[in-house]
């Protein structure tokens, strides 16, 4: 089974012929995601994972996702490296779609991280940052603070619908961070997704390696420190867990110690990284295909997010 495109049997063996990994002996579907289809892929040599590019995914931009890829796990970062066909490229084509097969990689994301993952991950992130200097590639990023209000114009009404009174709100969200928004902090090769189940633990709970990096682009370090404030600091109650969010900068700062604008920009970046979220889930809300093994993921949650922040955070003495 597959979360979007299915893949016969026959279609697997054909498209295993370009490679240098035997012959598949398990296959299955990865019911986690939103944007491609997941599989596990067993062969006579190993275990794999193989991507199917869907949806929100340029092909465009391939090349400089898998590059990266390659660039963090030749610097030593645990990143799922590609592997390349029999014609020594990374990207393929299967059922009319771009397709690439990567390591797998050991490890347990946490379904219920704790502080001690809370301070590992932030570690995890400052060791990708570090790693990804001198990337040469480029991406901007795409959903970034310019690009919310034209997101927003074309879901207001499903912002309604979920909530009276919602898209008034909304406005005066993104009025107030495009007034405040950060410029010229220290930028580079950020992950922009890296959410717990983007990341995996050893089981002495030590940071282990991240995956899924296709919202990978160039962005504020900060910026990718606040997307996983908000991913991994919050309560199910919609709190704000304090102490989670001390450990996870702190762990961080073990690796790379945040800047004095970057420390005072954390608030408002922390902001817009819960409204970006807000609003590809709400894009997202109608737009999953039926029979897709996954479920869209529900805007609100990430609306409460944006509530705390309205109030603002104190995570610095």
């Amino acid at each position: 089974m597959a979360v979007y495109t299915d893949i016969t049997d026959a279609e697997l063996e054909a498209f295993l012929e370009g490679y240098d990994l035997g012959a598949p002996l398990a296959f299955k579907g990865i019911a986690e995601g939103v944007e491609n289809s997941n599989f596990l892929l067993e062969t006579e040599t190993g275990r794999y994972i193989l991507t199917v590019y869907e949806r929100r995914v340029k092909a465009e931009d391939l090349p400089y996702f898998l590059n990266m890829l390659t660039w963090l796990a030749d610097k030593g970062f645990p990143s799922a490296r590609p592997i390349a066909n029999r014609k020594g490229a990374t990207l393929s084509n299967l059922r009319g779609k771009p397709a690439a097969i990567v390591e797998f990689l050991p490890g347990l994301s946490a379904r219920k991280p704790t502080v001690a993952h809370c301070r590992e991950a932030g570690e995890g992130l400052a060791w990708l940052h570090l790693a990804g200097e001198g990337y040469p590639g480029r991406r901007a990023n795409d959903l970034g603070q310019q690009a919310w209000s034209p997101l927003f114009a074309k879901h207001r009404k499903a912002a309604e619908d979920l909530k009276p009174g919602l898209s008034a709100t909304i406005d005066t969200d993104l009025a107030q961070l495009a007034l405040m928004w950060p410029r010229n902090l220290p930028a580079g090769t950020i992950h922009a997704d890296y959410f717990p189940d983007n990341v995996f633990f050893q089981s002495n709970g030590k940071f282990a390696a991240a995956i899924d990096f296709y919202f990978a682009c160039d962005d504020a370090y900060a910026y990718d420190v606040a997307v996983t404030l908000n991913a991994w600091c919050f309560e199910p109650d919609g709190s704000f867990n304090i102490t989670a969010g001390k450990a996870l900068l702190n762990g961080y700062e073990r690796r790379r110690p945040l800047s004095p604008a970057e420390k005072e920009a954390l608030p408002i970046l922390a902001r817009g990284a819960a409204m970006r979220f807000f609003l590809t889930r709400l894009a997202d809300w109608g737009a999953t295909p039926a029979g897709a093994l996954v479920r869209p993921k529900d805007p609100l949650e990430y609306e409460r997010k944006l509530a705390v922040h309205r109030e603002g955070l104190v995570l610095f003495a």
